[in-house]
């Protein structure tokens, strides 16, 4: 062999064949031919058609295996019924005449892709839109007025995602918790996404302002009604600036008849009524002088506490004939967080659990204050000879007529405390006599158990305050909050502790028991006819609110 043949370039089967590196053990050794028809393919699998039978395939269809065409066994007329309807899903109509509280919450319980686009912008300061920082802090500010002020955390979105969509701020997601506001904003997929916070470090109660607050809302979110960004931050402005509607003399006041008001309530007569009056007129003041020395409200409520829980054990002392325990608990009637035990159950109820909790908790601190303030009163008094009878709940007098009236007036005092609207205070205190006028009605002259009387009158108060609120396009705070004062388990508390002041803790714990029932029965039955009225009446509304759809996919 010469040269030129050594180096001639050798077919792929024989550089294979010599060549170790490139040799398998899975290659065929030459000389060896296997016919395919004994073997196996190797492109063979068990979801290939075996060879010979043939599927006749629709012209101009995809083959057999593609996704987009149904399999040739398919038949659609005798195919099960759809999920989905032929016609597609129908999409949710928000009319323009509903409460923006109803359009806003009905968005926001809707996926992010279903959402209906903004109107156009009509409140932009350029061509360009608004500036979306300023549209953001505005929002957060809103926000953080009305989280303050004891709105629950649903309203609060709702209120913000009302103010970014009226600026034309599509895609954005408030968040709310008990001290954080936060909302984020993404222009489109593609650009990166704004995010604000902002956290809620001073509470107030002062439902006018809250009131102005909404009726912004209002205004932002009405398309006849053009407020720019400028307009609405003074607006704002005005709304902080705003002195509360009452002195603090007359919350003062008010805090005294409050507190006369519900001795009548359990029984008492006009030297109750003077001496707890008197009482909590003097635990305000003393709650003051330690707000204005900064100590938290957990110490002010247990020193406002302490002043009632002495008169009524200085009446047990000096034998004087009267009901002490009606001074101790007409006291304690102006102390119980009622406003946020029902915005903390409302949350938990409407899938807020972390605000929930925070709310609940705080109600929880506020109570073992003022556990304290009338325990160690009560303490003492037993141990000097202070003769408190426990079972003195038992023969509470029914007085009908008397008992009305008071729970009338303890609408119309709790309304001053709360800093409501004068046009307010009217309704809010008929409000609070309808719901002691069925409370009497269906434990005293029906026998029903007070537990149940409760969640009924509280539920009208509900459904009342609801409908008054869409009447006037505001918030249902300042017509449901005074109104179940005459409801809140002031009684059954005072009792609890004073049994467990006389070492009798199995029957304290039984009261204090029968006192938070009564307290869930009063947020979970304003709640409900809140959530009545929405459903089913047709005020403020063209039509019937639609089902809340949230996470739980269904």
């Amino acid at each position: 062999m010469t040269d030129a043949e050594d180096r001639k370039p050798q077919s792929d089967e024989a550089r294979s064949a010599y060549d170790p590196e490139i040799t398998s053990e899975f290659a065929l050794p030459q000389g060896l031919e296997v016919p395919k028809a004994a073997g196996e393919s190797e492109t063979t699998s068990e979801f290939v058609l075996p060879e010979g039978l043939d599927v006749l395939q629709p012209p101009g269809a995809e083959p057999e295996g593609s996704a987009f065409t149904p399999p040739s066994t398919y038949d659609a007329r005798q195919a099960p019924a759809l999920f989905t309807p032929a016609t597609g899903i129908p999409a949710v109509s928000l009319t323009k005449d509903a409460p923006w509280q109803d359009r806003m919450r009905t968005m926001l319980r809707m996926p992010v892709a279903e959402r209906p686009a903004p109107e156009p912008v009509q409140k932009a300061e350029e061509e360009g839109g608004p500036a979306v920082p300023r549209v953001l802090d505005l929002t957060l500010r809103i926000g953080e007025l009305l989280l303050a002020g004891g709105e629950n955390a649903e309203d609060v979105e709702a209120a913000m995602f009302a103010v970014c969509r009226a600026y034309a701020l599509d895609r954005c997601e408030p968040t709310v918790t008990f001290t954080l506001l936060s909302i984020s904003y993404q222009p489109s997929l593609v650009d990166d996404p704004v995010t604000a916070s902002r956290t809620v470090r001073r509470r107030g109660t002062d439902y006018t302002r809250l009131a102005a607050v909404f009726r912004l809302v209002d205004d932002l979110t009405d398309p006849e009604t053009h407020v720019s960004l400028e307009e609405a931050y003074r607006r704002l402005a005005e709304i902080r600036r705003n002195r509360h509607p009452y002195p603090g003399w007359a919350l003062t006041v008010a805090s005294g008849l409050l507190a006369g008001a519900a001795s009548l309530l359990v029984g008492g007569d006009l030297i109750v009524f003077v001496a707890a009056m008197l009482g909590a007129m003097l635990g305000d003041r003393l709650a003051w002088l330690c707000a204005g020395r900064g100590l938290p409200e957990f110490y002010q409520f247990t020193v406002a506490a302490m002043p009632p829980a002495m008169i009524g054990v200085a009446f047990a002392l000096a034998h004087v004939d009267v009901k002490a325990s009606a001074v101790v608990t007409g006291g304690l009637f102006a102390l119980l967080p009622g406003r946020a035990l029902v915005a903390g159950v409302q949350d938990g109820l409407t899938g807020f659990y972390i605000t929930a909790a925070a709310r609940l908790l705080e109600v929880m601190y506020f109570f073992v204050g003022i556990v304290i303030g009338v325990l160690v009163i009560l303490y003492f008094g037993v141990k000097v000879g202070g003769t408190l009878n426990p079972d003195a709940a038992l023969n509470i007098a029914e007085r009908p007529l008397l008992q009305i009236a008071a729970s009338m007036l303890l609408s119309l005092t709790f309304a001053v405390l709360l800093q409501q609207e004068r046009s307010t205070v009217l309704p809010v205190t008929l409000n609070g006599g309808v719901a002691w006028s069925v409370y009497g009605a269906m434990h005293y002259a029906g026998g029903i158990s007070p537990v149940a009387s409760t969640a009924v009158a509280a539920g009208l108060v509900g459904l009342f305050g609801q409908l008054l609120s869409r009447y006037r396009f505001a918030s249902a705070l300042p017509y449901t909050t005074a109104a179940i004062g005459p409801l809140l388990p002031g009684s059954a508390t005072y009792f609890g502790l004073l049994s467990m002041a006389q070492n009798e803790v199995d029957k304290g714990l039984v009261s204090l028991a029968k006192a938070a029932s009564l307290a869930m029965a009063i947020a979970i039955g304003v709640n409900l006819g809140a959530e009545i009225s929405r459903l089913f009446l047709r005020v403020g509304s063209a039509g019937k609110r639609r089902a809340a759809k949230r996470t739980r996919g269904f």
